[in-house]
């Protein structure tokens, strides 16, 4: 299986997260994060609106299921949308080697800066990421800006 065929399979957990998120009246993004040899190691959604955490966003939710690891190095964190900034300082802070993106034209994060500091950056393009986001976004304008500290 090339890059792109296990990227996608692995952007289906964190779609998976992203719906249930937004069953639960949050914000539609998941995200997980993979070892080097593909194990899921840890997944999660954002969740500030259901725990109300302004932390607990999907990429943080997922590494914290992860649980300790004595290295990040070759794993791959995968997100149904660009890392804003917050999530893109863990990716860089703890040395995780890739990641996989769902989409970017909602919302354009950190992933450009990722790749400038040696992080490897798949972005999918995924149409499924970008419709369940600009519908989310659409409905809930308020909510979107108060995530992105766009307020």
């Amino acid at each position: 299986m090339d890059l792109q065929q296990q990227a996608r399979q692995w952007l289906e957990t964190a779609v998976a997260e992203a719906r249930a998120g937004l069953a639960e009246g949050g914000i539609p993004i998941g995200a997980a994060l993979y070892g080097a040899d593909g194990t899921l190691l840890g997944r999660g959604r954002n969740r500030r609106v259901q725990d109300g955490d302004p932390s607990m966003h999907a990429e943080t939710a997922a590494f914290r299921a992860a649980g300790r690891q004595r290295s990040y190095r070759g794993t791959t964190m995968v997100t149904t949308l660009s890392p804003c900034w917050y999530c893109s300082g863990l990716v860089r802070q703890f040395g995780i080697s890739r990641v996989v993106i769902g989409e970017a034209e909602t919302f354009h994060g950190g992933h450009d800066w990722l790749a400038g500091h040696g992080v490897e950056v798949v972005l999918l393009d995924d149409t499924a990421c970008v419709a369940m986001m600009r519908d989310f976004i659409e409905e809930h304008p308020a909510l979107w800006s108060e995530d992105i500290g766009d307020e």
